[in-house]
């Protein structure tokens, strides 16, 4: 049971390198990928400091730092910012202009969330309205990446690698929306129910890795339409 509960803790680091082994130079026409693969490697980078951090004591280390709440708002910044750009660099005719107005979008509700309703970037617990949003934006872009398909762009094919991606982030998402919406609140009235429910977002991490894998997998011999 320990060795679960390790892994399942240590997920968000070794989960990455799935699909880190997959990563490799992106072709032209796939410079889609880029903003991935910029992602795999920053939050591999941030998860392991933040990581380290939490279980210090466990691994007997003694570290300046004893919150990682910021590495985690950070890392939810840097995940909105690498598949924005992923969607926008699709090549889809439809909703382009809305792609394109979601980040400032993001932005604004990023100014009011520290201005307004949470004026640290460090507080002691993660930032649950920071992350609410970014899974609530990130959940339309992958549902205007569905509605584009069905308008016209023709069937979704299972050897296109943006489709894995879409779906294991759809996945991501949708599960962690209630998770980033309850986990602050919950952290107060029940630790033990908050920790079950970042094992939650825990799984649901390794199977968007796992995607992401199988996206990497397929895009060496995957050219995207001109």
């Amino acid at each position: 049971m320990n060795l679960i509960n390790n892994l399942l803790i240590w997920s968000e680091v070794w989960a990455l390198l799935i699909p880190l082994c997959f990563i490799f130079p992106v072709r032209k026409q796939n410079s889609f990928l880029k903003p991935v693969c910029y992602y795999i490697i920053i939050a591999l980078l941030l998860n392991l400091v933040a990581n380290i951090i939490s279980n210090q004591r466990a691994i007997g280390i003694q570290l300046p730092w004893h919150s990682n709440t910021m590495i985690y708002n950070l890392h939810s910044f840097i995940r909105f910012v690498c598949f924005a750009g992923f969607f926008i660099l699709l090549k889809q005719k439809h909703y382009v202009h809305i792609k394109k107005i979601l980040p400032y979008l993001y932005a604004i509700i990023l100014l009011l969330n520290f201005t307004i309703f949470s004026k640290s970037f460090t507080s002691l617990h993660i930032n649950g309205n920071l992350m609410t949003a970014e899974s609530y934006l990130l959940l339309v872009y992958c549902l205007l990446y569905y509605l584009s398909k069905l308008k016209g762009e023709g069937i979704v094919f299972k050897s296109e690698p943006d489709f894995w991606i879409v779906t294991g982030l759809a996945v991501y998402v949708v599960i962690n929306f209630f998770v980033f919406l309850f986990y602050t609140p919950m952290i107060d009235e029940n630790r033990k129910l908050a920790d079950n429910m970042w094992t939650v977002h825990n799984v649901a991490y390794i199977l968007f890795c796992l995607f992401i894998a199988k996206a990497f997998s397929l895009a060496k011999n995957y050219k995207s339409p001109v």
